[in-house]
């Protein structure tokens, strides 16, 4: 195992620590936590609803990444692939309430789901409002070892850019949630690995693929797919999760986003010939694509491999992508 760290044990706190001290302009670590906070004027300026995430590390940027102006209010990171402490979400629920309320933006993973709901305890003990919404946009299984139902993978994203652009315009806390279910309702993923990733603590890959094999379904804890197959060329790929994708969708009318999300060791040049191949594929069916997105926006550390995810969207959801945001990684 070849990694650029110190100790193991001390992997996200230095991590954090040196996204914080890079971004001062745009984040702030809460004392005696590893969440991060908006630090820019407009957060105390608009008194929105607080909109906060989390989740394990080695996704990143997801979720640190994404706290700014447009979109999260905070984010919490937990060890590598593990939820982050019912406490630490506690104080970022604190840190951004201003009277609104708060929007908890939850991947279903049954640490993650626990342990958010234990903070939203806490925090409505404060007579803080609180409201959960849970991502589960990964079709490709409908159980792994880590969730019950599920998983909520690359889509978590595109849930987070628009739910940060309702907030950011005034949009109340139960009108946000129902937004927020509206838009995962409506968000379908699937991922594919040519090799899985390195968790440091454990120092090899979590799982096995021959030189010229791929794994169709994984997810971003290293959780098996439901298909390995030899290799086969871009387009061949892009047709197979597009047809398995787009059979979800009960009406294909309408306007459609797609991200093309890279796992953590997939170069950018890959990523976008795949993406073309989604985009000639979604072309031959006729479907309108309004908005699409690439790059390593929901990793799984070093993993080589890729992500497709396809929204549903009306012109409202379109317009909240396209939103300009201030943020570290979108």
């Amino acid at each position: 195992m070849k990694k650029i760290i110190n100790d193991v044990e001390n992997i996200v706190p230095e991590m954090i620590s040196g996204l914080v001290r890079t971004n001062k302009n745009l984040v702030r670590q809460i004392d005696g936590t590893t969440a991060v906070v908006r630090n820019d004027a407009k957060f105390n300026e608009n008194k929105q609803v607080g909109v906060v995430s989390g989740g394990g590390s080695g996704h990143e940027p997801l979720h640190a990444g994404y706290v700014g102006d447009g979109m999260l209010s905070a984010a919490v990171a937990g060890e590598v692939f593990t939820s982050p402490t019912p406490d630490q979400i506690y104080e970022a629920i604190k840190a951004v309430d201003q009277g609104q309320g708060v929007l908890l933006i939850v991947k279903n993973y049954s640490g993650d789901v626990m342990n958010f709901d234990m903070a939203k305890e806490m925090a409505e003990a404060d007579d803080i409002k609180i409201a959960t919404i849970v991502v589960d946009d990964d079709i490709s299984v409908k159980n792994s070892e880590f969730t019950q139902g599920k998983r909520g993978v690359a889509g978590t994203a595109l849930v987070e850019k628009v739910v940060g652009a309702a907030a950011r315009s005034g949009m109340n806390l139960d009108d946000l949630a129902k937004l927020g279910q509206n838009v995962i309702d409506n968000t379908k993923t699937i991922g594919i690995a040519l090799h899985a990733a390195t968790v440091p603590a454990v120092g090899h890959p979590g799982f096995e693929l021959k030189d010229d094999e791929i794994e169709y379904g994984i997810g971003i804890h290293n959780e098996r797919g439901y298909a390995i197959e030899k290799i086969k060329p871009s387009k061949e790929l892009a047709h197979e999760l597009v047809e398995k994708i787009m059979d979800e969708f009960t009406d294909k009318s309408g306007s459609y986003a797609i991200l093309v999300n890279g796992m953590g060791g997939t170069p950018l040049m890959e990523q976008y010939i795949f993406a073309n191949d989604v985009l000639n594929e979604m072309s031959s069916k006729q479907i309108d694509v309004e908005y699409s997105k690439v790059g390593n926006l929901v990793t799984s550390l070093d993993m080589q491999g890729i992500s497709l995810t396809i929204m549903k969207a009306d012109s409202e959801w379109i317009k909240m992508l396209q939103e300009p945001v201030t943020t570290i990684a979108w």
